[in-house]
């Protein structure tokens, strides 16, 4: 089982701007519309896990549902979603053990983590196996931080960095445990 974050930041480390946006990750042109890795990280996952946040704005992109895994989403305050989502997303709430076991059971055993709040929460916890992080050259000066206040020190390992677009670093770690 394997619990994955692959997100894109700011130098300065925000996941969205100050107005939840995210035209910044478009900054570095890709002329060529290349996925930058997207593809094969999708390839290797078996499901994801998103907070409620993260939900409304893909909801928000003016574009088809854009994903083919099973999506669960995280919430404790909402009680069903839109009906143009069901059969795509499924709403779950509860602690993140117990969430983490009943997809599991599900078959589920590579997850994409995704959302900055959930990505925190299963960090507290000490459940993120992975984190894939590419550093988009740019400061936007306030927003959705990545990480939040630890109770410990987590060390990772560096797997892997690549250079994207001769502009952003992607940078693959895994927890040392």
């Amino acid at each position: 089982m394997s619990n994955i974050v692959y997100v894109g930041t700011s130098l300065d480390g925000y996941i969205t701007d100050k107005d939840g946006g995210l035209d910044w990750l478009q900054y570095i042109p890709n002329p060529d519309n290349l996925d930058l890795g997207w593809a094969d990280f999708m390839d290797n996952i078996d499901a994801i896990v998103m907070g409620r946040n993260t939900f409304d704005k893909v909801c928000s992109f003016d574009c088809p549902w854009p994903y083919s895994k099973p999506v669960f989403v995280l919430s404790n305050s909402l009680t069903s979603l839109p009906d143009e989502y069901k059969g795509k997303a499924e709403l779950i709430n509860g602690s993140i053990s117990e969430i983490l076991k009943n997809i599991n059971r599900k078959g589920y055993q590579h997850l994409y983590i995704d959302g900055g709040s959930l990505i925190q929460s299963f960090l507290k916890e000490d459940l993120i196996d992975e984190m894939i992080i590419t550093v988009v050259p740019i400061l936007i000066g306030g927003g959705t931080k990545l990480f939040g206040d630890l109770a410990k020190h987590m060390k990772f390992e560096l797997l892997n960095t690549e250079i994207l677009l001769n502009a952003m670093v992607k940078n693959h770690y895994r927890r040392d445990r």
